[in-house]
């Protein structure tokens, strides 16, 4: 069933809300990312019953024990790409697809990466169901990458690794930049790494509270938690 104007014009108006409130009150100025998010339909990523949660800022749950970023954490890491439109994107944590929608909007080919693959052929149905084609799928442990299809120009993962997965940053091309949260429980930073033609300079861009990155250059999963997405 296609759904009525007013519920169209409440979720604009929850869109609206969210990137004035939550993105650019803060530190959000990517022209790029705010129209994206903007107009991206977030709700549909989320389970049905918590459609008039999507826009909020906080996480919500999309199934198999894993959640969708708030909105603020997936513009942050999205801005801090500093995408142009022609770079090729490795996400690790497919999850419920809505930052992969974001990322396929703003660079030419996305590579992206889901362990549990119930959870991520939701996601690439409903990406499909959304026009996209410039989205490419596997489902293994992401934190060995992709390297058969490197290297990256981006990559970005969106769970809390003991340290940026050495496997990651090898996959990193010249003048390439990689995204993601380290450290232990409560002591995350945002990491921002990006390979010169002289080595790797990294930057932290804060404090940042994920939950853990499951896998072979990750946590184990005795952790008990998963990549969000």
């Amino acid at each position: 069933m296609t759904p009525s104007t007013t519920t169209q014009q409440i979720f604009s108006g929850q869109r609206r809300k969210m990137i004035e409130e939550q993105l650019v009150e803060r530190d959000i100025n990517h022209l790029g990312v705010l129209e994206v998010m903007s107009r991206l339909p977030r709700h549909l990523f989320v389970p049905d019953y918590l459609q008039h949660k999507a826009y909020g800022e906080h996480p919500l749950p999309i199934g198999h024990h894993q959640t969708i970023s708030h909105p603020y954490a997936q513009a942050r890491m999205t801005q801090a790409l500093n995408l142009t439109g022609e770079e090729r994107i490795l996400e690790i944590g497919t999850g419920s697809g809505y930052q992969t929608a974001v990322l396929a909007e703003l660079g030419a080919q996305v590579f992206t990466i889901e362990r549990i693959k119930p959870l991520g052929q939701k996601a690439k149905t409903l990406l499909g169901h959304l026009g996209y084609t410039n989205i490419n799928y596997r489902f293994c442990d992401g934190t060995y990458g992709w390297r058969d299809m490197g290297p990256y120009d981006a990559i970005l993962f969106a769970a809390g690794a003991p340290e940026v997965p050495k496997a990651l940053v090898e996959q990193l091309a010249t003048g390439g930049r990689l995204v993601g949260p380290a450290g232990e429980n409560g002591s995350q930073k945002l990491i921002l790494l990006t390979r010169t033609e002289s080595g790797i300079h990294r930057e932290e861009l804060g404090d940042c509270n994920f939950v853990p990155l499951i896998g072979k250059f990750g946590w184990p999963t005795g952790r008990g938690a998963d990549v969000a997405g």
